[in-house]
């Protein structure tokens, strides 16, 4: 039985001309189904009743259920959701500072195969890409745990497990489904997709044109040690990457591209690496968002890796400040259930 999820507009006008119903019907029962945060009372809707009964005979509403759901100390919720074919993946939704918003972390692939070093996804190694049914019942699923609330679900990032320029085609019709105003309606400029840099991936996230927001995890300000971080670095050198995020950002209307640095102590988070950081982005309309290490453990080469120190951070924050950087600290949620950045592996516990 396929899930309502799986259903583009167009396709899903298609099955119900098929069955021999008027397309407009398809319209309606998609708006309600995703207003209603995967939730439909078929039989309260106007729509034909033989039109109900197939529906209720032939197509699920979800495909994934919350297998566990965990709440740290600040609100913020980590589901692990069962998929069809019985693996997991984690979703997060976090309260914003407006008490009546919440903001969604959703994944890409059960599991990465991009081995980033400090980060826990890693761990588990790869499975498979996530359709953008899948997808979008993550964000179905957050949708209803803000509600339940009383919030609103605001904004969405690819941000999870996965790298979402490796599915991007998935990437891109969920997009499309979530954001629309003929679905999701949750708006174009709400949705981010994060990448370790795939630079073809990003031309390509360009040329979709769906004006929506790429945020760049570098971590370094060199390949040398970009590279020992993110092996897809030996690959991807920082100039391709940020050259590709100038094209994207010439595309999307000049609106800042955001640039990830996670501060790892004794790794990357010296006032000089600040200083090479700053240089990298000179003359760029890019904002950095600075990360504090959530614990992950041994990580894949075998190294514990620490949080920088407050000190440390502070001067790294001053240097490039002192360069003309745009840069804050991302609040860091969730530490307490393993829902922070880079914390996400499939586990309830840990």
């Amino acid at each position: 039985m396929k899930a309502l999820s799986e259903f583009s507009l167009a396709e899903f006008q298609q099955q119900i001309t098929a069955w021999g119903f008027k397309t407009p019907h398809a319209k309606a029962l998609l708006r309600n189904y995703y207003a209603g945060a995967g939730v439909v009372e078929w039989s309260e809707l106007e729509t034909p009743r033989g039109l109900q009964d197939r529906l209720a005979r032939e197509i699920a509403m979800m495909a994934s259920a919350p297998a566990a759901r965990q709440v740290a100390d600040d609100g913020t919720v980590k589901l692990l959701l069962k998929l069809a074919d019985g693996r997991t993946v984690e979703s997060v939704v976090m309260p914003a500072y407006r008490a009546d918003r919440v903001a969604g972390c959703l994944s890409s692939q059960v599991g990465c195969a991009m081995a980033c070093d400090f980060c826990a996804t890693a761990q588990t190694g790869f499975a498979r890409n996530l359709s953008a049914g899948e997808m979008v019942e993550q964000f179905l699923h957050l949708r209803r745990e803000a509600q339940a609330i009383g919030r609103r679900l605001q904004t969405v990032v690819f941000m999870g497990m996965g790298e979402p320029l490796l599915n991007l085609e998935n990437v891109l019709e969920a997009v499309r489904r979530m954001a629309g105003g003929d679905m999701g309606a949750l708006g174009w400029r709400q949705i981010t997709v994060s990448t370790v840099g795939i630079v073809p991936g990003i031309d390509a996230l360009a040329a979709a044109d769906l004006n929506i927001n790429l945020a760049v995890s570098l971590h370094a300000p060199d390949d040398a040690t970009r590279a020992k971080l993110i092996p897809s670095g030996r690959r991807f050198g920082l100039g391709e990457i940020l050259a590709a995020a100038d094209r994207f950002q010439a595309k999307n209307h000049g609106r800042p591209v955001s640039i990830q640095y996670c501060l790892l102590q004794g790794v990357n988070d010296s006032p000089e690496q600040a200083r090479q950081l700053a240089a990298l982005l000179s003359g760029r309309r890019m904002h950095v968002n600075l990360l504090h290490y959530n614990a992950t453990g041994v990580s894949l080469t075998g190294r514990t890796y620490e949080p920088s120190r407050p000190e440390a951070e502070e001067a790294f924050m001053d240097e490039l400040k002192a360069r003309g950087v745009v840069a804050h600290f991302r609040r860091s949620r969730g530490r307490d259930i393993d829902a922070a950045c880079g914390q996400l592996r499939r586990r309830t516990s840990a």
